[in-house]
């Protein structure tokens, strides 16, 4: 599913509200999520799972076309952990 795809499906479940109403929700939530990871904040979502970033520190790594040694920066990433119900409810549908 896609961004476009999800706001279609909320504005399809709540036709009281406009679809460009749901989309400056959708839009919202998603940048604050941006905006704490940014702070270095980690924004948890009972029941969805968590969002962090994680430090990786700088290191050699190979260029997979030439093999040449390549000098990597340290740098931050974001990391999300799915939560216990999320895995459980997958899992499930897997079945």
């Amino acid at each position: 599913m896609i961004k476009s795809e999800l706001i279609a499906r909320l504005a399809e479940e709540n036709p009281n509200l406009f679809q460009r109403d749901v989309e400056r929700v959708v839009n919202a939530v998603f940048d604050e999520i941006g905006d704490a990871l940014a702070r270095g904040d980690r924004v948890e979502l009972r029941g969805f799972g968590a969002f962090s970033v994680r430090h990786r520190r700088a290191r050699e790594g190979r260029n997979p076309r030439t093999g040449a040694s390549v000098s990597v920066k340290d740098k931050h990433v974001p990391f999300f952990k799915t939560g216990k119900e999320l895995r459980e409810r997958v899992d499930a549908s897997a079945k």
